[in-house]
């Protein structure tokens, strides 16, 4: 609504507490509404509260250029020169005792000195007789005021400098009354810079943030608003994000108000260059900020004049709001002064009234009220600048430089914009690399090749596990912005969290794009992604994805898009032509006939979303299209540019991350593979999927032709070949249908059974680690080619044994005495070992079945085993490599204590550590220095596709060159550990404790009671209540599939082009025999859930748990909870947290949840198909019994919140939702990051009676048997969160140990991995 002029009644809590704080010596007056009748109702003139201030404008500004003022800075100065302004009037009587020097802060004077700024408004109004006088404001924020000390006095600089403009003008616009004067609040830049690094050294160093930025404007805008401001000017803009930053604090107080007030924009171009300080072009400047729909946009300061002509002219030409200038009187001279005089001053400005650019004209540095008056009268004979005509809204995004969407073509002349996504962890290895390693100078130059290369916007994603994604982002973004040959092209910001997105956008002076938002969320949760979207001023792509899930026919892509642009654009109003949906390219030529239309949906899907959602974009992942034809890449590239012929020219797709190099134009294409490509992208026949799959074979016959020469394609079945080509072919593709009979007819061909498994056995097991070590063949593969071949040498055992006795009774010895361990066959033999205290043994099970299929003889002495059964086995079985596994911390200790067991033994055994709890680092550190030698390396082994190339190496030939390097980089790894401990900064124990997490109890009380405290038993809950709950992605990371950008995760991954085809014949594979084990209840699930009582302990690190409430009012706690606090030094204002803060206090009636659980019936199934020398199915078994138990973990939880503990009874997310941790509270596992200490699990077993209840027992090393079983504390408060502990000092540990009952030794010994110093 028009401004009414009440501020009083704009009483929101953020301007209320300015307010309150305000250094006012009296009470500020607020309103400054005028009487209705005070002036006649017709234009020019103009009543507070009673006219629209907007019309008022549009009407002056079509009707004649109006004035603005000119230098605030240039007549202090002169007054200086006619009158003493020391020091002493500076501070006049309200600042004479203040503690620094506060001359040249020309805003105090606002305050110390209110005549001297009265009068220079005065005289801008009655001798320049401008219509607008900007505040004296400039440098009016918390920011600027730091130099003086003077930031509790912002609010009343701002309504003085206000106050007194007010004042004046309504002084002056009595006189008269048809020329109405207006106060246009002045926002200065302040002298700090979003964009720009102030240390040459460090490209990534800020010394303000986005949102310090925003404060500081909000705190300056309401004390110019309070003052009586009509306008608000954000000027002099050198940082386009400071500006982003203020328009985006004015936006926040417009929406606080419901006010409309005009805002205008200044910007400044430092030099002849044409860009701001920030490195951007006019054009990019506007676009950048245009979202903020500024009134009335434009230059000052920097030039003169003439010097501004042509920069002028560029944004008269693009600028679709009203255009002003106020330059400067000139360029400085030597002295710094300004030369041009008036008459001067008015001819520079001539120009831009002859051309018709301006619709309002001022006067920045070295002008004065003549030089006003001068420009005035010069343009008082000139008509304004004509408002532009309403265009088609146009997707206008900025780097430094614009980029017009409508405008922009591919190499093939096509109008579609290419989004590079070389700076993605998924979509370049290179990158990922690089971003892990911290090496972002690097990764500048992938980002600089893609805009060479052709890209027109770059993609940025961080997303890995491994890699903190907020902080990357933010990094990644703050170089990127300050190296040209990147940031001249805008930022697609892409990531999995939405908070990862704005944390970039909040560094991003350009309009970016964001990818990606969808109703997958909820219609709530989506739209208030999208209003803040909005409120940044950035695009966005939306996913054809809703409540239900992704979009896969035509029907569903147009109404799943249709909802979401009737969302942003009718109640968002979110601008259309910043949407870009993704409607979802699928899979075609799959031989599915579901998937047969899908080019047809998309296509047409494409041309109706355009229809019915005017002014959307359209974009897409072309890769998918043509995911059946992989390792063919012409007819891949053919399927592609018929598809993105007609998705481009006739239904107008737009945007797409393609190479461009691997577009082909139509021409290109052979015509019978044109056909055949029209036939397959529009379905036109029932064959087409047939005819490409011949059109494949023939191209790559032709592509070995070329290689090899001539091959005659023969269309024979793998069955019709020779019984050793069977074999092989049976071992490469995991066929188990017919070995024993193949087996059997070699044998009867073969001089000896051991020539079978030394021939086509083995030739079959050498390709299979060929492909597998070169990535062309998958876990999966690789486990069901060792199940072929365990079962041929199973069938030979009888053979060969029998030609051995037959060979020694031929001999004259005794068969009796034959040796049925005889290894010497063997490329090498390795022991593989789980070690003491854990039970996890699926990623060891692994690396064994792929080390048996190179040759290699493993002896896995399975799971528990103590240092003395290793070395002793190591001995029995004279191995050649030892291999310790673990899953659980307490592992970590134990291997460094086998490998000081080794050191004293005399081994000479290289020792390799797996394991998902191990690390190449904590390798380095802690393990290798008390064994490692050249002959006897130890060596940390990533997952099994390395382990044979490990293993080869250290028995071959170049070991010692092999170990020297591993020496070298563990050496390098250890050095850099122990300078980043130095580096680091810790908090004491003390500090940490000060700086905790304070809730306040009283306003978020603690949730109710529980309905029932104590201990239930779970033992009704079957297998398939808990399959919705199952989060399939560790699965596959468990056969070590990863799908790449688009197709991370489930069910992505069965699009990725490398490893969907192998991801769903697993998945398929799992689904089969998860459903075997429901129907034969091979598997059950068991569990124990208790609820009690809960405060944490008066010094705050601990938790009581009480039987019943009558305990807890008695004081007769049943158990306490020991927990560890953060301690490392961080950057921001975050507390450092303990799960001890997540407890009301003694006083408030507070309650902890936790429940242990297991997947009972694995281990026999394990056995069962060992006995079958099936390693697939063994491995399969206990990856789903996995699946089985943290699904129940979930399905648990979310009945402890909705029923049993009852405190989200109306939750209602669905299992996508729960993945995602959605849902109020936290469920924690003593030994996780949040609790790194696995002792903390007796205390737990204690308190619910895991083990004679449910029968899940804790080995020494406390961990859970059976190994498929979680357990976890249960947070309810909403403000509780999942955090890492991360490194803690000695003065916490040995508090902990104190409150634990325990010697400093042992638990030093327990918290080991998380120590920030070496324990004696």
């Amino acid at each position: 609504v028009p401004n009414p002029y009440l501020n009083s009644k704009s009483t929101h809590e953020k301007i209320a507490a300015i307010r309150a704080k305000a250094s006012n010596p009296t009470k500020p007056n607020l309103d400054y509404a005028q009487e209705s009748g005070m002036y006649p109702e017709s234009f020019p003139h103009f009543v507070r509260g009673r006219d629209s201030l907007r019309e008022h404008i549009t009407s002056l500004f079509t009707s004649r250029i109006a004035l603005y003022d000119g230098a605030m800075g240039t007549m202090i100065q002169n007054y200086a020169k006619r009158n003493r302004l020391e020091e002493e009037e500076y501070r006049g009587d309200r600042f004479k005792d203040w503690t620094c020097n506060t001359k040249g802060n020309n805003d105090q004077l606002s305050i110390s000195q209110p005549h001297i700024i009265q009068g220079i408004y005065r005289e801008y109004l009655e001798v320049g007789g401008s219509d607008m006088i900007g505040t004296n404001t400039f440098s009016s924020t918390t920011i600027a005021m730091a130099d003086y000390e003077m930031e509790d006095y912002v609010y009343e600089l701002n309504y003085e400098g206000a106050r007194l403009a007010r004042e004046v003008c309504d002084e002056v616009t009595a006189k008269d009354p048809t020329k109405p004067r207006f106060v246009v609040g002045a926002i200065g830049p302040t002298n700090r810079t979003g964009s720009i690094s102030p240390s040459v050294e460090d490209p990534a160093a800020r010394n303000v943030t986005f949102d310090e930025l925003v404060d500081a404007y909000f705190e300056q805008i309401v004390g110019l608003m309070d003052g009586g401001s009509d306008i608000l000017m954000v000027e002099t803009i050198f940082d386009t994000l400071n500006a982003k930053a203020a328009l985006y604090a004015v936006g926040e107080y417009l929406e606080f108000t419901g006010l409309d007030i005009p805002v205008f924009v200044s910007g400044t171009l430092v030099d002849q260059s044409g860009r701001t300080l920030s490195g951007q072009t006019g054009e990019a400047f506007y676009a950048s900020i245009r979202h903020a729909k500024p009134m009335c946009v434009g230059l000052n300061c920097a030039l003169g004049a003439e010097h501004m002509t042509p920069f002028v002219e560029r944004l008269a030409k693009c600028v679709e709001c009203f255009l002003h200038v106020y330059s400067n009187a000139g360029l400085p001279n030597a002295m710094g002064g300004y030369d041009e005089s008036p008459t001067d001053m008015a001819e520079a400005n001539k120009v831009f009234f002859e051309n018709g650019w301006l619709n309002m004209v001022g006067g920045c540095c070295g002008s004065t009220p003549p030089h006003i008056k001068a420009i005035r009268e010069t343009s008082e004979s000139f008509k304004p600048r004509k408002l532009p005509d309403v265009g088609r809204p146009k997707m206008w995004l900025s780097g430094l430089e614009d980029l017009v969407v409508d405008d922009v073509h591919n190499h093939l002349g096509m109008p579609f914009l290419n989004v590079g996504e070389r700076c993605n962890i998924s979509g370049s290895i290179r990158f990922k690399k690089l971003m892990m390693a911290g090496d972002y100078e690097t990764a500048m130059d992938i980002a600089k090749k893609q805009v060479v290369d052709g890209a027109h916007v770059i993609d940025i994603n961080v997303d890995d596990g491994m890699l903190d994604g907020l902080a990357a982002m933010q990094k990644f973004v703050k170089i990127a912005i300050t190296e040209p040959e990147v940031s001249k092209v805008p930022f697609m910001l892409d990531a999995s969290k939405f908070e990862i997105v704005l944390a970039g956008l909040k560094w991003c002076q350009g309009k970016c794009i964001v990818n990606s938002i969808s109703l997958k969320v909820g219609e709530e949760l989506f739209k208030e992604q999208a209003t803040l979207l909005k409120k940044h001023g950035c695009a966005v792509v939306v996913m054809a994805f809703d409540e239900e899930g992704q979009a896969a026919t035509e029907s569903e892509k147009v109404r799943i898009c249709k909802r979401s642009y009737d969302i942003l654009v009718d109640e968002v109003h979110f601008p259309p032509e910043d949407i870009i949906f993704d409607p979802n390219v699928l899979t075609i030529g799959t031989g599915m006939e579901e998937h047969a239309n899908y080019g047809v949906d998309f296509i047409n899907a494409t041309k109706t979303i355009k229809e019915q959602c005017p002014y959307v974009k359209i974009s897409g992942g072309i890769s998918n299209l043509s995911f059946g034809f992989r390792g063919v890449m012409k007819i891949r590239e053919s399927i592609h540019s018929v598809f993105l012929q007609h998705a481009i020219l006739e239904s107008g797709m737009d945007v797409g991350i393609v190479n461009p190099h691997e577009m082909l134009a139509l021409s290109e294409i052979e015509p019978d593979v044109k056909v055949a490509c029209d036939n397959l992208v529009f379905n036109k026949t029932e064959d087409a999927t047939d005819v490409m799959l011949e059109l494949t074979k023939r191209e790559r016959a032709r592509r070995d032709a070329l290689k090899n020469g001539p091959v005659e394609v023969k269309k024979i079945s793998w069955r019709d070949l020779p019984v050793i080509k069977r074999l092989e072919h049976a071992l490469i593709n995991g066929i188990s249908q017919y070995v024993e009979k193949d087996t059997e007819e070699a044998r009867q061909q073969a001089e000896r059974p051991l020539h079978i498994i030394e021939g086509p056995l083995m030739d079959g097991m050498n390709i299979i680690g060929d492909l597998f070590g070169a990535g062309k063949m998958f876990l999966p593969q690789v486990i069901k080619s060792a199940r072929v071949m365990k079962k041929a040498v199973a069938y030979l055992i009888p053979f060969m044994e029998k030609e051995k006795k037959d060979k020694m009774i031929a001999d004259g010895l005794n068969p009796d005495d034959f040796d049925e361990n005889d290894d010497s066959n063997f490329a090498g033999k390795v022991l593989m070992a789980t070690v003491k205290g854990d039970v996890h043994d699926i990623g060891k099970n692994i690396v064994a079945v792929v080390l048996g299929c190179n040759n290699y003889k493993v002896y896995d002495i399975g799971v528990m085993c103590s240092c003395e059964k290793i070395l002793e086995k190591a001995k029995e079985y004279n191995v050649d490599v030892i291999g310790l596994s673990g899953l659980i911390t307490p592992s970590l200790d134990e291997m460094v204590v086998v490998a000081k067991e080794m050191s004293k033994g005399g081994f000479t055994q290289p020792l390799l550590i797996g394991g998902a709890t191990t690390s190449k680092m904590h390798t380095a550190v802690k393990v290798s220095p008390n064994y490692f030698t050249v002959d006897h390396p130890v060596i940390h082994v990533l997952d099994a596709s390395r382990s044979v190339t490990v293993v080869s190496s250290l028995l071959g030939e170049n070991k010692e060159d092999y170990t020297t390097d591993i020496m070298e980089e563990y050496d390098e790894m250890r050095e850099d550990y122990y300078a980043g401990l130095e580096d680091r900064y810790f908090l004491t124990f003390d500090q940490a404790k000060q700086q905790k997490l304070v809730i306040d109890f009283d306003a978020v009380p603690p949730a109710p009671a529980p309905k029932k405290l104590g201990v239930t038993l779970i033992e009704d809950v079957q297998l398939e209540d808990v399959v919705p709950y199952i989060d399939w992605n560790p699965f596959f990371q468990t056969w070590e599939l990863r799908g790449r950008y688009p197709n991370r995760g489930y069910p992505k991954i069965f699009d990725d082009e490398a490893v969907g085809s192998e991801a769903k014949k697993l998945f398929n594979d799992a689904q089969e025999l998860m459903k075997k084990i429901i129907a034969d209840k091979s598997m059950n699930l068991k569990g124990v859930v208790g609820m009690f009582a809960a405060n944490r302990t008066d010094d705050g690190e601990d938790v009581l748990v009480y039987s019943s409430e009558e305990d807890r009012e008695s004081g007769k706690p049943l158990d306490k909870f020991c927990m560890l606090r953060q301690q490392a030094e961080k950057e921001s204002d975050d507390p450092y947290l303990s799960q001890a803060d997540f407890i009301a206090p003694a006083g408030y009636k507070d309650h902890i949840g936790m429940f242990a659980v297991s997947c009972f019936g694995c281990d026999a199934l394990v056995q069962k198909y060992e006995a079958e020398h099936d390693d697939y199915n063994k491995i399969m078994s206990q990856a789903l019994a996995d699946r089985f138990v943290e699904a129940f973990a979930e399905y648990l939880h979310r009945v402890m919140r909705t029923d049993m503990w009852g405190y989200a009874k109306d939750e209602s997310l669905n299992e996508d939702d729960l993945l995602k941790i959605k849902y109020v509270g936290i469920r924690p596992a003593p030994g996780y990051p949040s609790q790194p200490d696995h002792t903390e699990k007796s205390t737990m077993w204690n308190v619910i009676k895991a083990e004679q209840l449910a029968g899940i027992q804790l080995s020494e090393s406390l961990s859970m048997m059976p190994a498929a079983s979680v357990s976890a504390l249960v947070f309810a408060h909403p403000e509780s969160c999942y955090f890492a502990v991360g490194q803690v000092g000695k003065d916490q540990v040995e508090s902990y140990a104190k409150r634990k009952n325990m010697e400093l030794s042992p638990c030093e010994r327990w918290l080991s991995p998380i120590l920030n110093y070496e324990r004696d």
